[in-house]
């Protein structure tokens, strides 16, 4: 006796999440308490600077109003309010500047050396995950974050800035280093060179707090050599003056001044003033010059320097990446040689 066939349609074939799904969730889950301080710097940061756009520059600024028309040596006016804004901004800019070396330092101790250290990164790649989605992975759920928080913190920093200008007189220049780079696109790229120095250091070392110090110092060394190559990183402009300025003028970014001769030369500045003064005609005369010169940036270079400096920086970050993926791959590919010795 048969048994009668079954009419029935077959079921479903049940659907398992995918490894890199799950991988997300195991990465946020492990990191749990960075992004949880992160959040809350984030959200301290952008109350600093809502407060700082809004009603501590409105303070400050009727200040320097009352201080501006005062006619008495001893004026009244609220310079609580000018100190207390001179001080937040100054933190607040040094703090966004600070954010890509916190994301290094992250980067390079919990996120990568500490796995690594542990074994816990061996015990991904045993479940279905291979190494290269395990780094990839790692590096782009955290690129997305930092990508979007910087941002954000900059664009915020960039419209105080913005706002402070002609309204309160001790209000940092464009070309003060820290502004500069606080307001721009500079700032997400280091965060985003850090990020990448983090996953290359904690794969070279396998030791978290070593690979937490070199993230960082190689954060720092590329943030330095930027802002030391920033500004020939874009044509400047030359602004002549004749002798009888006190010196050269021009306004922006200073990269080189000084004395043009009448042969076409160029002389250090002396420092004389102008030859309206007997000595200093003497002297202009025995050198030969002519006027005084000045190649600078000025404001309307602003997004050109940003943005060459912010390529130059992401293309670091990618060639970290790079060499990272390489790394690992070499890592992964002598473990099984060293486990048959």
């Amino acid at each position: 006796m048969t048994a009668p066939a079954t009419t029935g349609t077959p079921a479903a074939p049940v659907r398992r999440p995918s490894a890199s799904l799950g991988l997300v969730r195991t990465v946020l889950r492990l990191h749990r308490p960075a992004l949880y301080a992160g959040a809350g710097l984030f959200a301290v940061l952008t109350g600093l600077l809502l407060w700082l756009h809004g009603p501590a520059m409105d303070a400050a600024a009727t200040a320097w109003r009352q201080y501006d028309h005062c006619q008495e040596a001893a004026c009244a006016y609220d310079q609580d309010s000018l100190l207390v804004y001179k001080s937040f901004s100054q933190y607040a800019t040094i703090a966004v500047t600070c954010v890509p070396f916190l994301v290094a330092a992250w980067a390079g101790a919990p996120l990568f050396g500490r796995e690594l250290e542990t074994g816990t990164a061996r015990l991904s790649w045993s479940q279905s995950v291979s190494p290269a989605r395990w780094l990839a992975v790692k590096l782009a759920l955290p690129a997305a974050l930092v990508t979007a928080g910087t941002s954000v913190l900059v664009l915020l920093h960039q419209r105080t800035w913005r706002r402070s200008q002609s309204r309160i007189d001790t209000a940092k220049d464009w070309t003060d280093a820290l502004t500069f780079h606080a307001n721009g696109p500079t700032t997400v790229a280091l965060a985003l060179f850090g990020l990448a120095a983090g996953a290359l250091t904690g794969l070279a070392l396998r030791r978290s707090l070593a690979a937490l110090a070199l993230s960082v110092l190689c954060t720092a060394a590329v943030g330095l050599g930027t802002g030391l190559a920033l500004p020939h990183l874009w044509p400047t402009v030359r602004t002549v003056t004749d002798l009888h300025h006190n010196g050269p003028t021009g306004v922006g970014i200073t990269v080189d001044e000084g004395l043009l001769t009448s042969t076409g030369g160029h002389l250090a500045d002396p420092h004389c003033g102008s030859d309206l003064s007997t000595p200093c005609r003497e002297l202009y005369a025995k050198l030969r010059a002519v006027g005084f010169y000045r190649d600078s940036h000025p404001y309307s270079h602003y997004w050109p320097l940003q943005w060459v400096a912010a390529g130059i920086v992401l293309a670091l970050a990618a060639l970290a990446v790079l060499t990272a993926f390489r790394l690992l791959t070499r890592q992964v590919g002598a473990a099984p040689k060293e486990a048959r010795r």
